[in-house]
């Protein structure tokens, strides 16, 4: 049986910079399946939607999911406060999506790294039009 390489490294993590503080994020498979089993879809389905913007609850549910491994102990209120303190910071829901949402999903292997980069030009285009 072959397989394929990838022949790029992704990222390890992705980053979530608010009050001066980085926040490391990556799903690892365990916390997946959680997220699938309570969303009751696999969570490709949440970003491939004909475009359209993820609810912020799932959104940040999924971002609290992505804390855990670097991140011991955070509650999802306190991803909470930390969306408010980066809207306060002059963040948006749109800029959330593009710089530490898809970020996610990139770092923890959804996308191939063809894809990864046909994505990156996407949001490169996206943030644009902002």
């Amino acid at each position: 049986m072959e397989f394929e390489l990838d022949e790029k490294k992704r990222l390890p993590y992705a980053k979530w910079e608010v009050d001066g503080v980085e926040y490391k994020l990556k799903l690892d498979t365990s916390t997946i399946t959680k997220l699938e089993e309570q969303f009751k879809t696999n969570l490709l389905n949440i970003i491939m939607t004909d475009n359209s913007i993820p609810a912020l609850k799932i959104m940040l549910t999924i971002t609290h999911g992505a804390m855990l491994k670097y991140h011991h102990g955070i509650k999802y209120k306190d991803v909470e406060a930390l969306y408010d303190k980066y809207t306060e910071e002059g963040g948006s829901q749109t800029s959330f999506m593009m710089n530490v949402f898809i970020p996610i999903y990139q770092a923890s292997g959804f996308f191939s790294s063809s894809a990864d980069e046909t994505m990156n030009e996407k949001l490169a285009e996206a943030k644009e039009k902002l």
